[in-house]
């Protein structure tokens, strides 16, 4: 029975391991494809000043019962420094308004927190967006010369790809919180989700390839 036990543990083990390694490909070619559309894509200097991304690839629309889990993705911050990307963590995107739970539709969800503030929000357990952290639509183009009004009010700025369709949505009443499952399947039982946050855990190889888009489509932060 003791052998039976372990079997099975080593073989969960296994597959948690494998879903990550998956969900982390899919969120590294959601951030590549978004942001190799030119014209189209998230502003260069709104990600050079962003302080932590999300990327949450297929993020379920349907369902119309508040609290319902609708997307699993990931968080990672800048170092401290400014120089570089840390390692990801597992988020969860739950519940929102009406308008963003109609619908059966599946889309990729990008956010970017642009101040301290939004970055110690994302250090929480859980909080709520337009709620404890205030969310707009992100802008989209190569700059946001005309458009800073958002950048300079929201903590967070968030995007959606929706059957090749991408734009600024604004996640209001949508809950972030932390998805400890995958914190474990990629860190070990007991990782503390902010000192990988703050960079003081190595990045995993699974999420090298995040992590290196990352730093490919954000300037390092200036003094």
């Amino acid at each position: 029975m003791k052998k039976f036990l372990l079997a099975v543990l080593a073989a969960s083990t296994v597959w948690a391991g494998e879903a990550e390694d998956k969900r982390l490909q899919e969120a590294s070619t959601v951030l590549g494809e978004i942001m190799s559309t030119g014209d189209k894509a998230i502003p260069q200097d709104l990600f050079s000043k962003a302080q932590c991304a999300v990327i949450v690839p297929a993020m379920k629309k349907g369902g119309f019962i508040l609290g319902a889990k609708y997307g699993r993705g990931f968080a990672a911050c800048r170092e401290a420094d400014g120089k570089g990307w840390t390692a990801p963590v597992g988020v969860r995107v739950e519940g929102g308004s009406v308008g963003f739970q109609i619908g059966g539709a599946e889309s990729d969800v990008i956010m970017l927190v642009m101040s301290q503030k939004g970055m110690e929000r994302l250090l929480a357990s859980k909080f709520t967006l337009g709620g404890e952290a205030t969310v707009a639509a992100g802008p989209v183009g190569r700059d946001t010369t005309a458009q800073t009004d958002a950048s300079m009010r929201a903590e967070i700025l968030s995007w959606s790809r929706s059957r090749g369709v991408f734009g600024g949505i604004a996640l209001q009443g949508a809950t972030l919180r932390a998805d400890e499952d995958v914190d474990t399947a990629l860190y070990g039982s007991g990782v503390d989700r902010k000192s990988v946050l703050q960079g003081k855990k190595p990045v995993p190889p699974a999420a090298k390839g995040l992590v290196d888009l990352l730093n490919k489509y954000s300037a390092y932060k200036g003094n």
